[in-house]
């Protein structure tokens, strides 16, 4: 889970954990390239908008790291206008979930991409 904003990092964590995924966080972009460089993430939740480095950036920089070319990274942002959808998609993003997310929507958008590879040894951020 990728954010800026703590609230949102631990609600989604919460929910995540809760079900028993293993779950890391990133307070930026930045911090989660560098994750990303020594971990295997079946998944990264990712926010939009964060300073320095944001989810746009972040996210092209994790397509570069071999072993992410194909992880699912979903934005999760409260900008929901065609074009930032459209901008999350052209940078690498796989799907895009509104915020403030349900339960439900997140564990939804995560089903939808794990069902699609093997996820025995990777985590979730």
């Amino acid at each position: 889970i990728v954010d800026d904003e703590p609230i949102n990092r631990m609600v989604a964590h919460t929910q995540l954990a809760e079900i028993g995924l293993a779950v890391d966080t990133a307070n930026g972009g930045a911090r989660a390239v560098e994750m990303a460089r020594h971990n295997r993430y079946a998944a990264v939740f990712m926010d939009m908008q964060m300073p320095e480095v944001d989810g746009l950036e972040a996210t092209r920089r994790i397509r570069r790291i071999p072993q992410h070319s194909d992880t699912a990274i979903i934005a999760m942002t409260a900008n929901v206008f065609a074009e930032d959808r459209t901008r999350c998609f052209q940078s690498g993003m796989n799907d895009f979930l509104m915020k403030p997310f349900t339960p439900e929507s997140l564990f939804a958008a995560l089903l939808k991409w794990l069902a699609r590879r093997d996820t025995s040894s990777v985590r979730v951020a």
